[in-house]
């Protein structure tokens, strides 16, 4: 039994050796196939490689041709284009050349016919030199013949009048004096023509342009100094009980107030144009408040005088940024503002100064100066007005001092103090201020005059005319504008005549104050008058 076991066991053991062999040579077999397949399938892939590998080389190579030719296609018709190129520059450059040499020609030939015409001109030249040379001569021997005939006329002449040579030489002198004087007073009256129209048409052009880019109202504000009172019954409470109202307003106010038989109405007097002012605000209030006595008059006084200088001092700043002027001080605008009140001839000063100041502007502009600074010295030149009634002197001279104290310009001081010819101009600014004064006041409509004042103005001018010794009759016309000197005409000449046209403008000048100019016109008439019977 034992043995039997063994036998099955190794028996067993048989068949899972045998077993085993098989799986190793069946998995040998199957490992060598796989090699074999492994192979079979690398070479496969390097074949298709290796054949698309030639296909894309044959490929790049039949590309690699048609590039080349195509190149060589290009190539060639860049050089073509090249040559055409090369072929055009070259028939234009000589072109060029052929124009250059047909100047050249041209111009040799002008160079060669203007030697031609130099040579011809100094052959001329040399010509007139010999019969200069020979005028010359000629002359020199004239001359020589001529002195000897004028000593010899001289010695006949003091031998016929019995005259020494001291005197004859002293009246010719006196008679070549006298011919000088009349030729030199010609000479004058010719050139003096000749720069008044000169003058004339430059500065016409000039105030033209000015007037025309400057158009102002024709009339301006007048300061009102009456008040309107609605009953009899409200006149009385003004006058108060006693005149006891009328007079602390006129003490509060400084002004005189006239309270006639004149229905509805109370006129305010001062010579202060702010302090009637203030006065007529203030009565204005105290007749609409209705509350009337001493008390309420000098706190309603106050409180407008306040309200005025406030407004003074705004209406100065307008007026300065108006006129584009800068830089002035707290005291200047205020006294600006003051001119509000102030009128000339029933112009309005303030408006006047805004003028003169454009007008100023416009001329310094045609004449190539500083537009800014003419401005500045337009706008302050009536300064002084504005308290000329509080300190002695003209209003220019207390202007120029006034404004000497804010450091102005010399420029500007010489315009406020010489516009009226006070004192001799430093600058051009001042003749520019003056002749900007004289456009605004003489302007239509822009200042008014008294009847009375007027006659005396034209009676004034007629007789200063009539002074000069010569002169017939004098009228003036046009309104004062111009003067008409008639004279005698065996008693002055031409010349004369010119004389007494400038010395009676120079006359009326220093003697008369008038708006605008004056001109001046000497009549010199010659009359032949015969009768046939």
């Amino acid at each position: 039994m034992y043995d039997a076991g063994w036998a099955q066991l190794l028996g067993q053991a048989g068949n899972t050796a045998a077993f085993s062999l098989a799986v190793l040579f069946g998995a040998a077999v199957g490992v060598l196939v796989g090699f074999v397949f492994m192979g079979w399938l690398r070479r496969s892939r390097l074949e298709a490689v290796r054949l698309q590998v030639e296909q894309q080389l044959a490929e790049a190579t039949k590309e690699a041709e048609v590039i080349r030719q195509k190149a060589g296609v290009d190539a060639k018709a860049e050089l073509l284009r090249g040559q055409e190129q090369l072929r055009k520059e070259s028939i234009e450059m000589r072109g060029e050349l052929k124009e250059v040499e047909r100047r050249l020609a041209k111009r040799e030939d002008n160079l060669e016919a203007k030697l031609d015409t130099l040579v011809t001109k100094e052959r001329n030249l040399e010509q007139s030199q010999a019969k200069l040379d020979a005028r010359i001569s000629e002359v020199a021997a004239r001359e020589k013949e001529v002195t000897a005939l004028a000593a010899e006329r001289r010695e006949a002449l003091l031998r016929l009048g019995g005259l020494s040579v001291a005197e004859a030489r002293r009246i010719l002198l006196e008679e070549l004096k006298q011919e000088l004087d009349r030729e030199s007073a010609e000479l004058i009256e010719k050139t003096v023509a000749a720069a008044r129209d000169e003058a004339y048409n430059r500065s016409r052009d000039i105030v033209i342009t000015a007037i025309q880019r400057y158009a102002a109202e024709h009339t301006c504000d007048g300061v009102v100094s009456s008040v309107e009172i609605p009953s009899d019954d409200m006149k009385g409470r003004v006058i108060g009980r006693e005149g006891r109202n009328i007079r602390a307003f006129e003490k509060a106010t400084g002004v005189d107030v006239i309270v006639d038989d004149t229905p509805g109405l109370v006129l305010v007097s001062a010579f202060d144009p702010v302090r009637r002012e203030i006065a007529r605000r203030s009565l204005e209030r105290l007749i609409q408040d209705g509350r009337i006595h001493p008390g309420r008059i000098e706190e309603l006084v106050e409180q407008v005088r306040k309200e005025v200088e406030e407004e003074c001092l705004e209406t100065g700043k307008k007026a300065s940024i108006q006129a584009n002027v800068g830089g002035l001080h707290r005291k200047q605008l205020d006294l600006l503002g003051r001119l509000r009140f102030r009128t000339s001839y029933g112009q309005n000063v303030l408006q006047h100064s805004l003028e003169v100041a454009f007008l100023c502007q416009v001329i310094a502009d045609e004449l190539g100066l500083d537009g800014r600074l003419a401005r500045r010295c337009g706008l302050l030149h009536d300064i002084g007005k504005a308290i000329d009634h509080d300190v002695e002197g003209s209003h220019p001279k207390v202007g120029v001092d006034f404004c000497r104290r804010f450091n102005e310009r010399p420029e500007v001081l010489n315009a406020i103090e010489g516009h009226h010819g006070d004192v001799p101009a430093i600058s051009p600014y001042t003749p520019i201020v003056t002749a900007a004064d004289a456009i605004s006041a003489a302007r239509p409509g822009g200042r008014r005059e008294s009847l009375e004042r007027y006659v005396q103005r034209l009676q004034q001018l007629e007789e200063i005319a009539k002074s000069p010794a010569g002169v017939k009759e004098a009228f003036a016309i046009q309104a004062g504008r111009e003067i008409r000197v008639i004279v005698d005409a065996k008693r002055v000449d031409d010349a004369m005549a010119a004389k007494i046209s400038r010395d009676v403008a120079k006359e009326i000048e220093e003697q008369m104050t008038y708006p605008g100019e004056i001109r001046v016109t000497v009549l010199r008439e010659v009359r032949a008058v015969s009768v046939a019977r």
